[in-house]
């Protein structure tokens, strides 16, 4: 009897559990480089695409890193999928590098810049989406405006800075460690005249380490606000008052220099998404709490935007 019944609980669990299933999903490899996660709207069969590009470092599909376990972008597209919005979210291409242990060092913020043009371009071959939108995290909203030129239908920048990344750089060690503010600003000088140096404090080698050079060079030839003028398309520009990271003014840099574009700010929300009443010790933390639930207003403000 006993065996039978919970025979019969799975059978119900199982039963509710397809009901309520709003999407279906599918593993993709797009290129040698490129896996990620394809969530569908069920009844929908030319819905709407939103292509997810992650931040900084060594960032997977879910908007996790090796010690660092939120689930904010995974959160994110399955919000988006469930108000009938198709989403693709992939893993860097350092990921698999690291899990398959054969970095390249040779690494440039250009080819994250061709494994997003090479994801738009095999779902736009594919022409089963009614428009395809790319929504670009942080790193990720200079690398989704650059393969949205004359690609993409829509474009977000969600916590995208709107200055070189060189002066974001200085402005986040002045705010933390105002006592190598000199030295940052004379090697992100040395690095925007395309000159690798090694005249750098040891604090600062996390940063600008021999390695990491040839890189920031390639990210620092590029402006967000002049890159974000270059778009013909519906834009929308979403920042959080508690992200540690890219103020609030970043975001109006990107307004200011594209002034059709949909400005949002949404109070309290930080840099992994969530909203956050504490102070920044708790803000800290957050970025490892996956049991958290992403901003409401975000995935309100995104829906909206994709489905005007």
């Amino acid at each position: 009897m006993k065996k039978h019944l919970i025979l019969a609980l799975c059978l119900v669990c199982s039963i509710s559990f397809s009901q309520n299933k709003t999407y279906n999903e599918e593993e993709l490899s797009i290129t040698k480089w490129i896996d990620g996660t394809l969530l569908s709207p069920i009844n929908n069969d030319k819905p709407n695409l939103a292509i997810i590009i992650a931040g900084s470092g060594p960032t997977n599909r879910n908007g996790n890193q090796n010690f660092l376990k939120n689930n904010s972008l995974k959160k994110l597209a399955e919000q988006l999928t469930e108000n009938g919005i198709a989403t693709f979210r992939y893993d860097k291409r350092i990921v698999k590098q690291i899990l398959q242990n054969n970095v390249d060092k040779d690494i440039m913020f250009d080819d994250f810049v061709s494994d997003a043009s090479a994801v738009m371009d095999y779902f736009k071959e594919k022409d089963n989406y009614n428009k395809i939108y790319i929504i670009g995290h942080s790193q990720g909203s200079l690398v989704g405006m650059l393969s949205a030129v004359d690609k993409a239908d829509g474009f977000v920048s969600l916590a995208g800075a709107g200055n070189n990344i060189g002066d974001v750089i200085i402005e986040q060690v002045e705010k933390t460690a105002p006592m190598l503010t000199e030295d940052t600003k004379r090697v992100v000088a040395s690095l925007k005249e395309g000159t690798t140096t090694t005249d750098y404090p040891a604090p600062l080698s996390a940063v600008f380490n021999a390695d990491t050079q040839p890189f920031m060079i390639n990210w620092m030839s590029y402006n967000p606000s002049e890159v974000i003028k270059t778009l013909e398309m519906p834009i929308l520009i979403i920042n959080g008052t508690k992200d540690l990271q890219v103020t609030e003014k970043e975001a109006e840099l990107l307004k200011e220099a594209n002034d059709k574009a949909e400005l949002v700010i949404i109070e309290n929300m930080n840099h992994v998404l969530f909203e956050i009443e504490g102070d920044d010790l708790e803000n800290s933390k957050s970025y490892n709490e996956s049991f958290r639930s992403i901003s409401p207003q975000l995935i309100k403000s995104i829906t909206a935007f994709i489905q005007s």
